[in-house]
């Protein structure tokens, strides 16, 4: 008998993790094929993989959209795709592997590359660059809010507090100072080095790092790091590629040896050529804005406000920094003013942004954003940067508007800042403190509202495309597949009982709503205390959204106060409408899941196979119209 296996896994680890997982388990079963699925879900792998079962497998369909250790599959079939794909096409992806056509896999090659051997799904380019990029921000982020926070506390035991000619200077506030800035130092090199990891793998990573540092060093900015990244990356493939006709037996030499050396040459030698016109750029920026100091307030705080907001700490926004330096060796005290209230905005502004729209953004980011409002209170602008760098053609705009309005103001109210950092720290030492300020806030005001505006739109736009894919993926599949139940559909009606569905009036708002299932459940003695119920619910909401489309919501909570895990059901009849849902309309069937502390590894795949049943149009509108418990019973058990 035929035996292949297979990992699936999503970047949120929900829905299409196990969608995917159910689509390729049926189609092996309809066609007389042993399967066993790996998930990589939100709780981590589960049902994993034994070296046993590998070596035992006659291939393997990888449908992940995150990373998967491929090298353990060496000497198998292998075929990897999107997750959606092992949703959509489960038949075709087990047919190409068990006819023989899709080649072995040798450990260390480049999946996403023309020369690998494993069967790859093309996708777009832009999408391609996308992951690749988002791998060095998440990577990056930790490191920006670690050091730019010891670097702000620093600044609290006084402006000069690291300068040991200074009479502030303190070696406590010295040494956080040192580490912060070592902290912030290691941002681009980690940008760099984790962009070319996903790329080129583990040689990209070494080549990342060596280039990445390059990039800090010549004072490139976190563009640099951007830069060399991708530069680095592919010049792994490149020489990768002119290298694949060596012997077998220099695999070994080639890649602990030839790839770091001529890649790390190539990659360094590069960037090292880059920093000679970047530095002609940046001199030639100061000589400009120097002129400018005659001009209009409005001219001269348009171009700073863009300048300091276009790179956040690169050559860009270092040319307006330094330009207010020298200036101030001058007495030029009028210029720095508006330099620094346009350094200070960006931060800022993210904080307004995940205050104005938190449940659109991930959880990571909502604590960046609040960390931020310190890192901008200090003149840290470098708290942006994994904002900017994660959507830079929507959010660097807005940055640079809320930037140039903060500059604007500033230089019209006369505004004069005689220390070159610092922030807020050094507002007894400026002219109209208190203007200052207000300046500032507006500008990350506008900032915040811009930037949260867009990932709302972002945000709702992927939801859309997710409900898309699942609904496409129902439609793929047949009457007889669609009627098969596997064990946890099996478990999820054991959780379903006809006197926990409830047809209610007068419930208006998801609180109400959480009260009311709080107060059954205490009843019930499912829970023991409702308060904490109530909060597991609203924490949930607060990561993202449960509701979904046609009036549907499928919130869980998952809580030490839950005794033994349920489900219940119900239908309103006044709509809640505080509801966020993908199709904007409000919430009228609430399908609940009450989840006990080491009930995770079910309660996905409980939420897995509701969604599924509820992108079945049929089941949508039996369930709409149902009057009676034992008809919702029997199509949701």
């Amino acid at each position: 008998m035929t035996k292949i296996i297979a990992a699936t896994g999503c970047p949120t680890g929900i829905a299409h993790t196990f969608m995917a997982k159910k689509a390729l388990e049926d189609a092996a079963k309809a066609k007389g094929i042993e399967i066993k699925v790996e998930t990589h879900g939100q709780t981590g792998i589960e049902n994993g993989l034994t070296p046993k079962e590998i070596a035992e497998a006659d291939g393997v369909i990888i449908a992940a959209d995150k990373d998967v250790d491929e090298d353990r599959f060496a000497g198998k079939r292998v075929i990897k795709v999107s997750v959606t794909k092992g949703i959509k096409e489960p038949d075709k992806l087990i047919d190409e592997l068990v006819n023989g056509s899709v080649p072995l896999f040798k450990s260390g090659q480049t999946p996403s590359g023309g020369s690998s051997e494993i069967s790859v799904e093309k996708e777009s380019y832009a999408h391609k660059l996308y992951v690749y990029l988002m791998n060095g921000v998440s990577h990056m982020l930790p490191v920006v809010v670690a050091g730019g926070v010891l670097l702000a506390i620093s600044f609290m035991f006084g402006i000069n507090s690291a300068d040991p000619k200074s009479h502030e200077y303190n070696v406590f506030a010295a040494n956080l100072n040192a580490i912060g800035k070592i902290g912030l130092g290691l941002m681009v090199p980690i940008l760099s080095a984790y962009i070319a990891q996903a790329i080129g793998k583990r040689t990209g990573l070494v080549i990342g790092f060596i280039t990445g540092m390059i990039a800090f060093t010549n004072g490139t900015g976190f563009l640099g790091g951007i830069v060399s990244g991708f530069l680095s990356g592919y010049l792994v493939l490149m020489l990768d590629y002119f290298l694949k006709g060596l012997p077998k037996q220099f695999d070994g030499l080639k890649s602990i040896f030839l790839l770091p050396v001529l890649g790390g040459f190539i990659g360094g030698y590069i960037m090292i050529l880059l920093s000679s016109p970047m530095t002609a750029i940046n001199q030639g920026m100061m000589h400009f804005l120097t002129n400018m100091q005659n001009q209009s307030p409005l001219i001269l705080g348009l171009i700073i406000g863009v300048m300091c907001a276009f790179d956040m700490g690169g050559p860009i926004n270092k040319a307006a920094y330094v330009t207010g330096v020298a200036l101030l060796g001058q007495g030029n005290f009028y210029f720095m003013a508006g330099v620094s209230a346009a350094c200070i905005a960006p931060p800022i502004a993210t904080g307004f942004a995940v205050l104005f729209a938190g449940k659109y953004f991930e959880k990571e980011e909502r604590n960046a954003g609040y960390v931020n409002f310190l890192l901008g209170s200090t003149h840290i602008t470098e708290g942006a940067i994994p904002f900017a760098a994660k959507s830079p053609i929507t959010v660097i705009p807005s940055l640079m508007v809320g930037s140039s309005i903060a500059a604007i103001l500033t230089y019209y109210m006369k505004v004069q800042v005689p220390a070159p950092h610092g922030g807020f720290i050094v507002l007894p030492i400026v002219t109209h403190p208190f203007l200052w300020v207000i300046a500032i806030l507006l500008g990350s005001l506008v900032s915040g509202y811009l930037i949260a505006m867009d990932q709302k739109r972002r945000f709702l736009k992927n939801k859309r495309a997710s409900l898309a894919t699942q609904t496409a993926a129902r439609a793929t599949q047949s009457t007889n597949t669609a009627s098969q139940e596997v064990a946890p559909a099996v478990e999820q009606a054991g959780l379903l009982t006809k006197d926990n569905i409830f047809f209610e009036k007068g419930i208006e708002t998801k609180d109400e709503l959480f009260r009311f299932i709080a107060q059954k459940m205490k009843a019930k003695g499912i829970i023991i205390d409702q308060d904490q119920l109530i909060d597991a619910f609203q924490n949930r909401e607060k990561q993202s959204s449960t509701g979904m489309e046609g009036g549907f919501a499928i919130p869980h909570a998952q809580s030490e106060t839950i005794r033994q895990a349920a489900m219940l059901v119900v239908k309103l009849t006044d709509p809640i409408t505080d509801w966020l849902t993908l199709d904007q309309k409000p919430v009228r069937f609430v399908i609940a899941f009450l989840i006990p502390p080491k009930g995770s590894s079910a309660h996905l795949h409980y939420l897995s196979e509701t969604a599924q049943k509820l992108v079945d149009k049929d089941t949508v509108h039996q369930l709409i119209t149902a009057e009676r418990a034992d008809q919702i019973y029997t199509l949701l058990k």
